[in-house]
């Protein structure tokens, strides 16, 4: 009885694969928290300072902008703080 319990409890608690999904329009709302700043509203950014992501999907591969928003790089500060599913969602927008 306790093992069909447990089976039982754990399927209703096992996560699903629903929520992994990438997410373009949460995206955009972190991009809108986090990147506006200095990147703009329409990504054109202010380069050299700051470079336009209109085009970042172009330039650089899907591991490469996720690792560039993890860990930073030059004047862009690390967003460590952002969850694996904030970075892949964020990615996602920007490769609109």
């Amino acid at each position: 009885m306790l093992t069909l319990v447990l089976t039982l409890f754990g399927t209703v608690l096992a996560p699903t694969t629903a929520w992994s999904k990438d997410d373009p329009a949460a995206g955009a709302q972190l991009y809108t928290v986090h990147c506006t700043a200095c990147h703009g509203a329409n990504r054109a950014g202010i380069p050299p300072t700051f470079p336009a992501l209109t085009d970042v999907a172009k330039r650089l591969q899907p591991t490469q902008i996720k690792e560039k928003i993890s860990k930073g790089g030059g004047l862009m500060p690390p967003f460590s703080q952002l969850s694996a599913q904030e970075i892949d969602n964020l990615a996602s927008y920007l490769a609109k």
